[in-house]
């Protein structure tokens, strides 16, 4: 976890007084010097004495008691937890108080309005080759031998190594893009993740302060999403390759030398160890850790962790072999009734 977005992506404000962020966010100011400052954003658990965090469970109150953040919007009722070092911002919505102060403290970087598609500070190693129609942002760079096709975006700061490709109508934005890289027509790397809270007037988005990093040899099929991590990254191992139409949700990290046909669908916050392979149209739920070597068949739905080495099918997944007695059970008894009403 990194202690600040990543300045390469985001560019981060002014600080802001907690005066002033109790008024931008409605909370009141329990306890703290109003005129202190707070100059970011953090998850409790790794925020410093300069930055403002949230608590909104009561399960993770311990988190609040031991955490060296400057500031955190909690519930009146968590309040108590705080240590004295905290000041403490009241708020019945603490998660939609912490999206006000993101988008007060930090803003994504974008391509200057005005400036050329391809922008002067942009790295080019020799070799490297722009197709028509694509742009590449402000302190980007790409190596030697990548080739980048046309209409191709490349965000502001994304790092491409050598020997890439990125095809037709590809976005790439907040990522850091390995050696030998392969990414389809279509593909967007680096969008918000979705992330969404109740506010005090509806629904509210969360900002993605995160990145994404595609590690040396990756293939991301035509159509594929990869979105950015809500704070930390979003990491595809070396050597995995991905199919055409598949999402991989924000904070997933996957190990090496998997592979995931068409139409997969990785929830976030998902930990997936090296050498996975996963048929078409599998879903899997959020928070889930599928172990090195695991194996999950065509349409599965997963909804619980998958031990290492273990192959799994069905909605919910099983073990294989449970799966496969399951549905010739099923089966034969369908059969079975069938013929009963034929002799009836």
């Amino acid at each position: 976890m990194r202690g600040s977005p990543d300045a390469r992506f985001f560019e981060t404000m002014a600080p802001v007084s907690l005066a002033d962020l109790a008024e931008l966010t409605g909370a009141r100011l329990l306890q703290g010097d109003a005129r202190a400052t707070v100059a970011r954003v953090a998850p409790l658990g790794f925020a410093g004495g300069d930055a403002v965090a949230f608590l909104g469970d009561r399960k993770h109150a311990a988190a609040l008691a031991e955490s060296e953040a400057g500031a955190c919007f909690v519930t009146e009722a968590l309040a108590v937890h705080a240590n004295t070092a905290c000041a403490v911002l009241v708020t019945p919505t603490p998660h939609a108080a912490y999206v006000a102060a993101a988008n007060r403290l930090h803003r994504p970087r974008a391509h200057p309005v005005g400036a050329p598609a391809v922008h002067p500070d942009v790295t080019l190693e020799d070799g490297a080759v722009l197709a028509a129609g694509v742009t590449v942002g402000p302190g980007a760079s790409i190596g030697r031998g990548s080739h980048i096709c046309a209409g191709a975006s490349i965000g502001p700061g994304v790092a491409i190594g050598r020997d890439c490709y990125v095809g037709p109508n590809a976005v790439v934005g907040f990522a850091l893009i390995g050696d030998r890289v392969r990414i389809y027509a279509g593909a967007i790397v680096g969008e918000a993740g979705f992330g969404a809270t109740a506010g005090s007037t509806g629904v509210v988005d969360v900002p993605q302060l995160g990145r994404v990093i595609l590690q040396d040899g990756v293939t991301l099929g035509a159509n594929s999403c990869v979105d950015r991590g809500a704070y930390d990254d979003t990491v595809i191992g070396e050597n995995t390759k991905i199919d055409n139409l598949v999402q991989i949700a924000h904070n997933v990290v996957i190990g090496r030398n998997c592979v995931f046909a068409a139409h997969c669908g990785i929830s976030g916050s998902v930990t997936i160890g090296d050498g996975c392979m996963f048929g078409g149209r599998v879903g899997v739920a959020d928070h889930l850790t599928i172990g090195a070597g695991a194996r999950v068949a065509a349409a599965s739905g997963v909804a619980k962790n998958i031990p290492a080495g273990e192959s799994w099918g069905g909605t919910p997944a099983r073990p294989i072999r449970q799966w496969i007695r399951e549905t010739a059970w099923t089966a034969a008894m369908a059969q079975r009734r069938v013929g009963r009403g034929v002799d009836e």
